[in-house]
């Protein structure tokens, strides 16, 4: 004769939370989980980001290279604007953006001071 075990109703209660609950951990939490998806995705996307932007600067040097072996006006161009390289019936001039540096004046004694003034007065 079988003899069947009857746990009260809390019992199995919690016999079925605690299943659910070991059942539910690898979709979670294990490897493979949601938790783990997650976070290869976030990964993903940032190496998506960083792939745009190195395939932006690739983009710019592919057509730097094309121009250098198309023609001389990007030779030219970089030739000056890199090198400083000007033509010989050419003549350079620099334009400086901004205030000049101002230099101080050399210290001087009294007695200097007055000579300047002696100077200044008898020309």
């Amino acid at each position: 004769m079988i003899h069947r075990v009857r746990l009260p109703i809390r019992s199995r209660t919690l016999v079925l939370a605690v299943l659910l609950a070991l059942l539910q951990y690898p979709l979670w939490l294990g490897q493979g989980g949601w938790l783990a998806v997650h976070q290869a995705d976030e990964k993903v996307a940032a190496q998506l980001g960083v792939n745009a932007q190195l395939q932006a600067r690739n983009d710019v040097l592919a057509a730097d290279v094309q121009d250098l072996q198309k023609g001389g006006d990007a030779i030219e161009e970089r030739a000056r604007s890199e090198l400083g390289m000007v033509k010989p019936d050419e003549l350079y001039v620099r334009i400086v953006h901004g205030p000049l540096p101002v230099q101080p004046m050399p210290a001087t004694t009294p007695a200097q001071n007055q000579v300047i003034k002696n100077q200044a007065h008898n020309p």
